[in-house]
């Protein structure tokens, strides 16, 4: 993929001091106390990095995780909130503590718990190479023993009403602390998307919308305890779940046109559903002596996923008829352990080395019975995977210059296989190294210049190489791909840093890349919607961050020009041209604990090769005041109701141009109180499982 991209990004702080004034002749006895007021800045900016602070900013009255995040700079939500994605950078590696998580492990995670939110441009490689990019979200630490509870209340008003209520607790008592979360959601999601197409070869013109909203009660928890044997010794245990049950009704509208013969075709259905999700952690921490450390972790992720799908069809208006029920069954177990030693020497030179294995076990049970037909299919799929890793990396300090090389190696070993075969049907085994160089050379105390190197690899989440399919309509159906292989990519960047200002100037080019594509089944004549991987993709990338402070005004601006551009022998490959990302966040903080912000981010039209894809814009705004233990915020969302997404593109001879609807325009008003207090406290986890991210 060719790529540039525009990018830009805008906040600040200040600090007041209280300035104490005596007489000329008067004496000072005793100073009982001073107090400095700071005003923290959002955010922080280094070497192409962007940390942001949540528990201290307008973000924290967010309600939920993945909300948040789709606020923040560079950052990309995916319309069905299913994967995200960092501009000029792919999917990114998701940490909370130090530790890997998925994207159902931020459903489990709490706003109030989130202290920091990181965006590491340059990951080392202590992090697994599955991703150029790493998201690192930092959770508060207690500093003081005790209790404290926060109360949260949201309501939320989209196309339909959503309510977030939680509650989180924290108890430190002498070198023990343990924390617990609970939250119930009612919510009522809206979801939309069509596809128009032709088969020149079949003489097939056909178009479908589908429209519904879901009916969720969702439930997330969350606990943990942290303990400190001794000065040397520590350990911590926890557990996190989201439970969703899912009552989702659609219909969808199809015209269908089979060389002459038109149908006009209208499909009903109902769709029943429990997605589950629990991830636990064992980690032990030592510190051998003031210069190494070890650390030792266990981990184990469970998904599981269970639907029922009746639909009805109506051909040229006449009656319903039942067309199909599916019965699909997901489930995924993986168990995780890792080893991870650090040395620091006399020279400042710093040692690390780690080992990581992990197994995962996946299993897909489908049923489908199409009345229309009178046919029943069933099948049982079973996919196992390991991966075993290891990694050393050294870095220092010469001529005042900062340096950093590591290499990582990963052996991957797979095997899928339906239950009626005898032989599997994917088996493969491969070894690969990702080696890393950063290099930062500073010009003054203002100035820096950064280059880095790094090689990395994109793996498939579990469920895209499962045996699961989604039908539209008798004509079109959404299906995963157990062929589908990871990704590699090569990196180079060069990084300007000037005070809290920055310019950067990348290249990437990727094989095996994964989008969606289309195979067409001549015999069922239906049209297959599904992952695929395509030859190359390259991009070029220019990012401007420039930030600004006045006073009570504090400015955020990203901005990135991207010329990429997706390459396939089975598609039709267009001319890459420049595109522009552009993000602003503008916040005045007033006295007497006032804020108000209004932020936004968008897209001009995208011509990446094989794709060509729409602008789009989204502000929002929103106003929050904090009166002692108790915050209040009212928020307006993508105000000029901007997320319709389009995609056009030809694979395999088929034309096709979709659209997908987001449910994202919002009036919320979020409650929070607080009560208790705590003192001299820490709370740590660190992430062992290097495939969480893909567990989905």
């Amino acid at each position: 993929m060719k790529q540039i991209i525009l990018g830009i990004l805008v906040m600040s702080f200040g600090t007041t001091f209280s300035q104490v004034e005596t007489k000329k002749d008067s004496t000072v006895n005793e100073l009982k106390e001073v107090t400095i007021e700071n005003k923290k800045e959002t955010f922080k900016y280094k070497n192409g990095n962007i940390k942001i602070d949540v528990a201290n900013s307008v973000f924290k009255a967010i309600p939920n995780t993945l909300d948040l995040l789709a606020k923040l700079p560079k950052i990309q939500i995916s319309p069905d909130k299913e994967s995200i994605s960092i501009i000029g950078k792919g999917n990114p590696l998701l940490y909370i503590d130090n530790q890997r998580v998925d994207m159902n492990y931020l459903n489990t995670l709490s706003v109030d718990d989130i202290k920091t939110i990181e965006i590491i441009n340059n990951p080392s490689s202590k992090y697994e190479a599955d991703g150029r990019a790493v998201i690192l979200i930092t959770r508060k630490l207690s500093r003081k023993e005790g209790f404290q509870t926060i109360l949260s209340e949201t309501a939320s008003f989209k196309k339909e009403f959503n309510n977030y209520a939680g509650i989180n607790s924290f108890l430190k008592l002498k070198d023990t602390e343990v924390k617990a979360n609970f939250n119930y959601n009612a919510l009522q999601p809206w979801e939309s998307n069509g596809s128009n197409y032709e088969i020149p070869s079949q003489n097939i013109v056909s178009g479908y919308r589908v429209a519904g909203v879901t009916k969720r009660n969702n439930y997330v928890f969350g606990g943990g305890m942290f303990h400190t044997i001794d000065e040397n010794n520590s350990l911590s245990f926890s557990l996190n779940g989201n439970l969703k049950s899912d009552d989702f009704d659609f219909n969808t509208n199809t015209n269908n046109q089979d060389n002459t013969t038109q149908t006009n075709l209208h499909t009903i259905g109902k769709t029943i559903g429990d997605r589950n999700y629990v991830n636990s952690f064992f980690n032990y921490n030592k510190k051998i002596n003031e210069s190494a450390n070890l650390f030792a972790g266990l981990q184990y992720s469970n998904y599981n996923t269970d639907s029922v799908i009746r639909s009805s069809n109506n051909y040229d208006e006449t009656i319903y008829e039942p067309f199909q029920m599916m019965d699909q069954d997901f489930k995924v177990d993986v168990f995780s352990g890792r080893l991870d030693f650090d040395k620091k020497f006399a020279n400042e030179m710093k040692w690390e080395i780690g080992a990581i294995h992990s197994s995962a076990n996946a299993d897909t049970n489908l049923k489908i019975e199409n009345f229309e037909q009178n046919t029943v299919s069933a099948s049982t799929y079973n996919l196992k995977e390991k991966n075993t890793s290891a990694y050393i990396q050294l870095s220092g300090t010469f001529a005042k210059t900062s340096w950093l090389l590591g290499v990582r190696a990963e052996n991957t070993n797979i095997e899928g296989k339906y239950a009626t075969e005898t032989m599997a049907s994917i088996k493969k085994d491969y070894t690969n190294f990702f080696p890393k160089l950063q290099v930062d050379i500073p010009i003054d105390s203002t100035k820096t210049i950064s280059f880095n190197y790094a090689k990395t690899i994109s793996r498939p989440d579990f469920s895209s190489t499962s045996n699961g399919e989604t039908y539209i309509n008798p004509y079109f159906v959404f299906s995963s791909n157990i062929n589908l292989n990871p990704a590699l990519s090569n990196e180079f960047s060069v990084n300007f840093q000037y005070h809290d200002k920055s310019v950067k100037l990348g290249y990437f080019n990727n094989k095996n890349v994964m989008n969606y594509g289309f195979q067409y089944n001549e015999q069922e004549n239906i049209l297959i919607y599904r992952p695929e991987n395509f030859d190359k993709e390259t991009g070029y990338n220019l990012e401007f961050t420039l930030p600004f402070t006045h006073k009570i005004w504090s400015s955020t601006n990203v901005f990135f020009v991207i010329v990429n551009k997706i390459e396939d022998a089975s598609a039709l490959v267009g001319n890459a041209k420049p595109y522009l990302y552009y993000y602003s966040n503008q916040t005045f903080a007033f006295k007497k604990e006032w804020s108000l912000w209004a932020s936004g981010f968008g897209l001009t039209q995208r011509n990446e090769g094989v794709f060509k894809r729409n602008a789009f814009f989204m502000m929002n705004i929103g106003v929050s005041k904090t009166y002692k233990n108790l915050s209040c915020t009212l928020s307006f969302n993508d105000i000029f109701n901007g997320s319709t997404f389009t995609e056009n593109f030809k694979v395999n001879n088929v034309q096709s141009s979709a659209v997908f609807f987001g449910d994202n325009r919002e009036c919320s008003i979020a409650l929070r109180y607080t009560f208790g207090k705590l003192k001299d406290s820490v709370y740590k986890e660190k992430e062992v499982n290097e495939n969480s991210d893909r567990i989905k």
